[in-house]
């Protein structure tokens, strides 16, 4: 909620009350009440059946502040409105005033009141967004007139424009001077005389000589046309010599001669429009609690107040006079007034809602309006240079480039787009491998998924070779009992004995017979059973090995999940990590927002230390119109940056403690609520900063 809301919405709250007040006054309380005579006997009832009253009372509640969610409505609804009213048409005479009930002339008096409230917060709002904006180019020029590189940046942005105004003059004058010479060649050499100075002979006599020129019989195309390029050479001769003051100095120096008289412009222009809000916030609208006892009181102070209006909209925008003159000039015109009613003895009080009404509509229609213009046109003359302006040179520059970047981007075309395919190839890829692949075997081992499972070795090979070496050392045994058991034939009870050996790991009966032979390599290896039972322990080394590599392979099977969120994490942070990129730097910047909210909160209330510290109290120990009004700017940028950085509890009561800033209770307490600012919110200003 900005400062204007909450101002309109208190005064609109004033006028109602003021309003009832007035009517109760008059008799108009209660249901069936008495005007105050017999012959003016007039009940609300029969009143509200009128037609016109019923139209007034609909006009009164559109233009109320609550009646929407915005309590400001905008320039054409409030004129619309009015032209509804039919307040705004030709004068009535005094026999149609006469004939107006008491209570639809207080209706009017009210609908009126309501219509200027709104009007005072559109000029509210249209001084405060043109107040906010002279700061910015206050602080481009102080860039520029701080730093020599940024004065001579200024110089060549703006040399275009000066070359141009420098063109049109000569040109201006040289065909000026060429008519005269024309119609009258004796004053025009006498004129080139005292332009060009006496103590230039060559100048005058090539004057004279093309002055008799002129007299000649020639005076086909090509001798004007050397008439006249011989005067724009004296026009630009004599022009050199004007400015050889200017020459004097650099033309950085003339560039910072031109940005510090532009922002002393700003400067006047900022004060007067500060002055301005500051007049309107103390003296507009200034009702008081004893100004519903007496009608009048307030009808005078609506009129004043519309006279006021119009007074600042009308000399605002003129910064050749001094601030002191303005407000004289403010406050006299107001008193000065013609269509107050002080000044008009022969206005009966209903012709007077018709009077402000029209003149309502006429601030609206023309008075703000121009306002506005006036204003926009002294920010354009004095403001900072247009983007045009600022950045005509890297844009020649691209222009001047352009068919050579073109020219580099058709020889790469294929380049360009091979680039183009990669990244989309590479993203497509990394995508599809290193986050929709992971994410997709996480999911079957979740469901068991067969063919997502992890397996060193097949998943039959174990049970195969231990098989086959249940064999080999079987067939062993049967072929040698008598190394195995140590008879000369083996019993089923026997093999069966063996077979769970060999499941278990133990080949005994082998390794006999390998120890047997070891004693006897060569004949063992020839005639013996060496290389047999050798060949048998390589096969029970083979099991051994796959036996142990099974193990660790039902050891990863058993984290198989654990293994699957690791192959996923890489891919899933660095997509993390650039879409969180993405949304900070293309759509969710309110952190970044924020921190700058903070640090120009801390900005503004540094602005408002320094006005508050540097402002003159009158006799009543209050700041100048100028201050309050700067204040009342600060303060409303100040409630707006607040609404994105505080919480919302936390707001209310800084909003409570910023509106004493711009309540004119006295400087000391406005610096003791500054001062509670500052230490009871830092945390939340320093945390966001």
């Amino acid at each position: 909620m900005s400062i204007v809301a909450d101002q309109v919405r208190r005064l609109d709250a004033q006028i109602d009350r003021i309003s009832a007040a007035s009517l109760t006054a008059r008799g108009y309380g209660t249901p069936h009440p008495t005007y105050g005579s017999p012959e003016s006997d007039f009940s609300a009832t029969t009143a509200l059946s009128s037609p016109r009253v019923r139209g007034l009372v609909r006009i009164v509640k559109a233009l109320s502040s609550s009646s929407t969610s915005k309590p400001t409505l905008n320039s054409s609804r409030i004129q619309s409105l009015l032209l509804q009213s039919g307040l705004t048409g030709d004068s009535a005479s005094v026999e149609q005033a006469a004939a107006k009930t008491p209570y639809e002339t207080e209706l009017e008096w009210l609908l009126v009141g309501k219509a200027t409230v709104q009007t005072y917060g559109l000029l509210l709002d249209a001084l405060l967004d043109q107040i906010i904006p002279l700061s910015d180019d206050l602080w481009y020029w102080d860039d520029v007139l701080g730093s020599y590189w940024y004065s001579a940046l200024y110089m060549v942005q703006t040399s275009p424009i000066r070359m141009w105004k420098l063109t049109r003059e000569i040109y201006s004058e040289s065909i000026d001077r060429f008519n005269r010479l024309k119609s009258h060649p004796v004053a025009a050499v006498t004129g080139g005389f005292r332009s060009g100075g006496s103590d230039d002979g060559e100048q005058a006599q090539h004057t004279k000589t093309e002055a008799v020129a002129s007299n000649s019989e020639d005076s086909g195309l090509s001798k004007q046309w050397r008439q006249f390029y011989s005067i724009v050479r004296e026009s630009i001769a004599e022009r050199t010599i004007t400015n050889l003051r200017k020459r004097v100095f650099s033309h950085v120096g003339v560039a910072r001669a031109e940005a510090r008289k532009k922002r002393a412009e700003l400067l006047k222009l900022r004060e007067m429009t500060a002055a301005g809000l500051g007049i309107l916030m103390v003296e507009g609208l200034a009702f008081s609690a004893e100004e519903g006892d007496n009608p009048s009181e307030w009808k005078g102070l609506l009129e004043r107040s519309v006279a006021l209006m119009d007074m600042i909209l009308q000399t605002t925008h003129k910064i050749d006079v001094r601030l002191v003159e303005y407000e004289e000039n403010v406050f006299a015109g107001v008193e000065e007034d013609p269509e107050l009613s002080i000044h008009a003895a022969d206005l009966v009080e209903a012709e007077r809602p018709p009077v402000l009404a029209r003149r309502l509509l006429d601030i609206l229609q023309a008075g703000l309006p121009e306002h506005i213009n006036n204003m926009a046109a002294v920010t354009a003359n004095n403001g900072r240079p247009r983007r045009l302006v600022r950045y005509w040179l890297p844009a020649a520059t691209l222009l001047i480039s352009s068919s050579t970047l073109l020219r580099i981007l058709v020889n790469r075309k294929e380049d360009i787009l091979n680039w183009i395919r990669d990244i989309g190839a590479t993203t497509r890829d990394f995508w599809m491998n290193w986050v929709v692949e992971p994410v997709r075997k996480i999911i079957g081992t979740i469901r068991h998924d067969e063919n997502s499972e992890i397996a060193i070795m097949s998943r039959d090979s174990l049970k195969a070779d231990r098989e086959s070496l249940e064999r080999m050392v079987v067939d062993f045994a049967m072929d040698k009992p008598d190394v195995a058991v140590g008879t000369s034939s083996i019993t089923d009870a026997q093999i069966a004995e063996i077979r769970s050996r060999v499941k278990e790991g133990d080949v005994t009966s082998v390794l006999k017979a390998y120890e047997r032979d070891m004693r006897r390599p060569f004949v063992g290896a020839i005639k013996g059973d060496l290389v047999r039972s050798l060949l048998i322990q390589v096969q029970k080394t083979k099991v051994d090995l796959e036996v142990a590599i099974s193990g660790i392979d039902a050891l990863l099977k058993s984290q198989e999940l654990v293994f699957g969120f690791i192959g996923l994490t890489p891919g899933v942070l660095v997509t993390i990590g650039l879409f969180q990129y993405l949304k900070a730097v293309l759509w969710n910047r309110k952190g970044l927002r924020q921190g700058r909210k903070a640090r120009r909160s801390v900005r503004v209330l540094r602005k408002i230390d320094k006005i508050l510290s540097e402002a003159t109290p009158s006799q009543n120990n209050v700041v100048s119109y100028k201050d309050h009004g700067l204040l009342v700017c600060e303060v409303h940028v100040l409630r707006r940056l607040a609404h994105g950085v505080l919480p919302g509890d936390v707001e209310k009561e800084f909003i409570e403690d910023v509106d004493e800033l711009a309540n004119l209770k006295g400087i000391n307490i406005q610096m003791r609520a500054l001062d509670r600012i500052r230490w009871a919110y830092a945390e939340w200003l320093s945390r966001m900063a």
